[in-house]
């Protein structure tokens, strides 16, 4: 006879919102256009990116401009971001419905305009970084009458310029011009898609700080590339920002996250992760204090019956997941949070903490504060690193720390394992947390010292995998590992509907209990069923091929 509980207990606290002043927020004017579906570089691209990089130069001084994507762009949120700004910020949007009207509102802010060469596609890159010195924006022929009739000059032309190069050889003469001008504690990977469709709507941000762009390869086939990319890693500050995303078109995401935590440095994702200008300048409303979904008191002690536990866990930052969407808040659910938001958005975060249901608990993470890979960071780094993520942990209420090392993986596959000095290292680092999490797909990396487990994924559930395959899956988990209890922790990836994970619960088998992620830490503490195993020395820690750097990583 199969029997399911949901633990659906009420937390120990409950999210708090004191307002120091409950008077209406001063009102404060502010601009917003909305953005369809169109990145094609010979259809919507080349207005947009002449939008945002308006939107960084408007948005320099204070937070002008603020942009709405469709619900179905991958960041989600900016619709009700755009709400939430206007009931606890008292922001006044007046809407822009063309880019000459953009134009004519912030021309001020420009001093003129860069064109970028539509058949060199890196050319766009370093167009967004002459944007972000010299106060321009970007542009393609076609747009030239439209920018000169509202006075603006031309800076610099890159057409031609280009004709026939290497990306290598392109960025080394952006780095040559350019590079001594532009921020040395941040960087932007301006990659993701390529080809026809090209998506950079993080460029405001990039041009905002002034920001290096590029889309330099972390693949070892692509030597030349590669070398000039070590070279600007090592030339940026210790603990710097790699803000955006690796090119689909170059290499993988695993390559370039080992690469960039060979040198400690933090990846903050994606490239098309908008409003980075507007959101930085806004702080936590008055009196706000973030206050998590807690089930169980830090130094509480469970114990494990002889059953299935069964936690789910959602990583990929909130705002590509599932947050708005139906069904939340009908199964106990862990959500990693991108820890910087503090700096970058703080309205994000707390809307996000606003509108947690008593099932939604947050977790520190990827790994520390950015996404890294553990395994490779270099020895002497790790420790500062791991020091500002704990101190934003305990700004975000927050008891599990998330870690994820995929470079010795691909995708879901591979060994996503941790070797035993990174957990000895985490487990000195963070000894207020109540436990670890490890992995994206299943990894084997399990440990308990004293009261805090580090348990590992069993299982990752694809979206679009049938939902009667993914309850057969488990059901063979369930079965192989048949000492009990059973403490199975599942990866939930990005656009998972929650409502078809009800009805995959619905046919385990049990005795099964699905539990908050800290009840699950704290009864996967109480008995210790699983092995204790780390990355084998034999096991491979780097891609076939992949240069490893003297004097970095493991």
């Amino acid at each position: 006879m199969k029997t399911i509980a949901f633990l659906l207990i009420l937390p120990i606290l409950t999210n708090v919102f004191i307002l120091a002043d409950e008077s209406t927020p001063k009102p404060r004017s502010a601009w917003v256009m909305r953005f369809d579906l169109d990145w094609k570089v010979t259809g919507g691209l080349p207005e947009k990116a002449l939008l945002v990089s308006l939107q960084g130069l408007a948005n320099r001084a204070s937070p002008q401009l603020y942009i709405i994507h469709p619900p179905d762009f991958q960041w989600e949120i900016t619709g009700p971001l755009f709400e939430f700004y206007q009931r606890k910020h008292g922001v006044q949007f007046t809407e822009l419905r063309s880019t000459d009207e953009a134009l004519a509102q912030f021309k001020t802010c420009t001093k003129g305009y860069v064109i970028w060469d539509q058949a060199v596609g890196a050319s766009l890159n370093v167009a967004f970084t002459i944007a972000g010195i010299e106060n321009a924006v970007v542009v393609t022929s076609d747009l030239i009458p439209l920018v000169e009739r509202h006075n603006l000059a031309q800076i610099a032309d890159l057409r031609g310029r280009y004709t026939g190069k290497t990306d290598d050889a392109i960025y080394q003469d952006a780095y040559d011009r350019y590079w001594s001008r532009c921020a040395k504690d941040r960087i932007m990977l301006m990659g993701g898609h390529a080809g026809p469709v090209r998506m950079p709507a993080m460029a405001d941000w990039g041009i905002r700080e002034k920001m290096f762009f590029h889309d330099l390869s972390a693949n070892p086939k692509h030597t030349k590339e590669l070398a000039l990319n070590r070279r600007l890693l090592s030339e940026l500050e210790p603990g710097g920002y790699v803000f955006g995303w690796h090119s689909y078109a170059k290499d993988t995401e695993e390559e370039y996250t080992t690469l960039l935590s060979m040198y400690g440095l933090r990846m903050e994702g994606l490239h098309n992760l908008p409003n980075l200008s507007f959101n930085c300048q806004f702080t936590f409303t008055p009196g706000f204090k973030f206050v998590n979904q807690h089930h169980v008191a830090c130094h509480a002690k469970l114990t494990a019956e002889p059953k299935v536990y069964i936690s789910f866990v959602q990583s990929d930052s909130i705002g590509i997941g599932v947050w708005t969407k139906p069904g939340r808040g009908q199964l106990p659910f862990a959500w990693q949070v991108t820890m910087n938001w503090t700096e970058f958005s703080p309205a994000a975060l707390e809307y996000f903490h606003e509108s947690a249901t008593p099932n939604d608990y947050f977790i520190g993470g990827l790994s520390g504060p950015g996404y890294m890979y553990p395994n490779h960071i270099p020895p002497n780094r790790f420790p500062i690193l791991m020091a500002r993520a704990s101190k934003l942990m305990a700004l975000l209420d927050e008891h599990v720390m998330e870690i994820m090392d995929n470079s010795a993986a691909d995708g879901n596959l591979g060994n996503a394992d941790l070797t035993k000095e990174t957990v000895d290292r985490y487990y000195e680092a963070f000894p207020d947390v109540i436990g670890f999490i490890n992995g994206y797909g299943p990894a084997r990396t399990r440990d308990l010292r004293d009261t805090r487990p580090l348990i590992s994924y069993d299982y990752y559930i694809d979206p679009r995998r049938p939902r009667p395959e993914v309850a057969a899956d488990l059901n063979e988990l369930i079965a192989l590992n048949a000492k009990r209890p059973y403490f199975l922790l599942v990866h939930v990836r990005e656009s998972n509907d929650v409502n078809s994970l009800i009805e995959i619960t619905k046919h385990l088998d049990g005795p099964i209990e699905i539990v908050p992620l800290d009840t699950f830490l704290k009864l996967a503490a109480s008995n210790k069923t699983y092995t204790t195993r780390y990355q084998s020395p034999t096991d491979p820690k780097h891609f076939e091929g992949f240069p490893k750097e003297e004097g970095r990583g493991n």
